[in-house]
C-alpha cells in the first residue's frame, strides 16, 4: 500500500495532525463541507505537486495563515518507505523526496501514481474540446516523461509563434513553423497510438456497465491524415503556409495539436448529444476506470484510486456494476455522505473515518 500516513499543516480546514492510512481501502464519511475532499486533495497534491481544485495555491492555506505543508509516507514496490514533503510559503513551492529537493514536478511521475475520480470529470464528456485533450495528455503523462517534455516544448513554441503573429513579425514564422511541426507531429502520433489502445479497454467497459455497445473515442487531428497515415513534415509545412493568411488575420495559430478534436462515437454518429445524463456521467467515470487499467497495462503498476462522491448521480444498479468492475488498484480512497450504503462496499481491509470540521474519527 503506497500511502502509510498523511500529515497536514494549515491545509484548508484539515486538523494539523497525522492520519494513519495503512489500509487497502480508506473511506471518508461526512456531510458536505466538512473536509472529505480536502483529504483527497492533500493526497493528490503529494502525488503530483498540484491541486485538482485550484491553480492558485494561496487558496489552499487555512484562513489566517501564510503557508501550508503536506507530508506523506508511502511504501514503494520494493517495500522501501519514502517521504514526500510539500511546502507552500511566501508564494513559493518546495517539494522534497526523502529530504532531497525536486526541481520539476515530472520527477514525481510513477512515485505515487494516482487516478482521480471527481464530479468535474463530466467535462470530459460534455465540456470544451480542451478538456478531452487534457484527459488524453494526462493519461500519457502519467508514465511518459518524454511526452511531458515534448508537449511542453510544443506549447512553448506555439506561444512564441502566437506572439510573433500579434507583433506582426511575419519574417520569423518560417523558423517557428519548422519547430512547431517537429514537436506537433510527435504529440499527434503519441495521442493517436494511445487512443487506439485505450479504446480496446473503454469500449468493452462501457458496454459491460451500460449495456450499450460500440461507443469509442474518435481522434480527429487538426493536421489531417491521408489514408490513415500521419502526414510528413513537408505536408504540414504546406498546411501552415496555406493557413498563414488566416493566422495573421486572427493573430493566433489556427491549426495544430492544440486544436485536435476528440469525440465519442457510436455507429458512425456522435454519441454524447443524444445520450442521457446518466450515460454521460458514466462516460466520465469509466474514462477514469479505463485510465487506471491502461496505466497498469503499460507499466505493470497498480495506481491509487481517489474517488470523490462520483457515484451519487448513478442509480443503485449501475453503482453496483461500477463498483464490482473497478480496475485493479494498490489502494483506494473514497468519500461518502452519511446516508450512503458504504457498508455494502467495505471489506475486512477497509478503514473508515468519520469527518467533521476537518477532524476525523475512526
Amino acid at each position: 500500500m503506497p500511502f502509510l500516513s498523511l500529515s497536514c499543516t494549515n491545509f484548508r480546514n484539515l486538523k494539523d495532525t497525522t492520519i494513519d492510512l495503512l489500509s487497502k481501502e480508506v473511506y471518508f464519511v461526512g456531510e458536505n463541507g466538512q473536509g472529505k475532499t480536502n483529504f483527497l486533495e492533500a493526497l493528490y497534491y503529494s502525488a503530483y505537486g498540484s491541486s485538482f481544485r485550484t491553480r492558485t495555491e494561496q487558496e489552499i492555506i487555512k484562513f489566517g495563515n501564510n503557508a501550508f505543508s503536506v507530508r506523506v509516507l508511502f511504501k514503494n514496490e520494493k517495500g522501501d518507505v519514502t517521504s514526500i514533503n510539500s511546502v507552500f510559503e511566501n508564494g513559493k513551492k518546495r517539494i522534497q523526496k526523502n529530504a532531497k529537493k525536486i526541481t520539476d514536478r515530472k520527477e514525481l511521475i510513477n512515485i505515487i501514481p494516482c487516478v482521480l475520480f471527481c464530479h468535474d470529470d463530466l467535462d470530459f464528456a460534455v465540456g470544451e474540446p480542451e478538456r478531452r485533450r487534457f484527459f488524453i495528455d494526462q493519461s500519457l503523462s502519467m508514465y511518459d516523461a518524454l511526452y511531458i517534455n515534448e508537449l511542453r516544448n510544443y506549447k512553448k513554441i506555439l506561444k512564441n509563434r502566437n506572439i510573433v503573429l500579434k507583433n506582426k513579425k511575419y519574417e520569423m514564422l518560417d523558423i517557428y513553423d519548422v519547430q512547431l511541426v517537429q514537436k506537433g507531429l510527435y504529440v499527434q502520433d503519441k495521442r493517436k497510438k494511445m487512443i487506439f489502445k485505450f479504446n480496446t479497454i473503454f469500449t468493452k467497459l462501457y458496454e459491460e456497465i451500460c449495456g450499450i455497445d460500440g461507443v469509442y473515442i474518435n481522434y480527429e487531428p487538426s493536421w489531417k491524415e491521408t489514408s490513415n497515415q500521419t502526414p510528413n513534415s513537408n505536408e504540414i509545412i504546406d498546411i501552415l503556409n496555406s493557413k498563414r493568411e488566416i493566422d495573421c488575420m486572427m493573430e493566433t495559430t489556427m491549426t495544430g495539436p492544440h486544436r485536435d478534436r476528440i469525440k465519442f462515437i457510436r455507429h458512425g454518429k456522435t454519441f454524447v448529444p443524444t445520450a442521457s445524463t446518466g450515460q454521460r456521467r458514466l462516460i466520465s467515470i469509466l474514462l477514469r476506470s479505463a485510465q487506471a487499467t491502461y496505466y497498469t497495462e503499460i507499466t505493470g503498476m497498480k495506481p491509487v484510486l481517489l474517488m470523490d462522491d462520483v457515484m451519487l448521480e448513478l442509480d443503485p444498479n449501475k453503482r453496483e456494476r461500477v463498483t464490482s468492475l473497478l480496475p485493479e488498484y494498490d489502494q483506494l480512497f473514497c468519500t461518502f455522505l452519511p446516508g450512503e450504503p458504504y457498508d455494502r462496499y467495505k471489506t475486512s481491509n477497509t478503514k473508515v473515518y468519520f469527518v467533521k470540521s476537518g477532524e476525523y474519527n475512526a
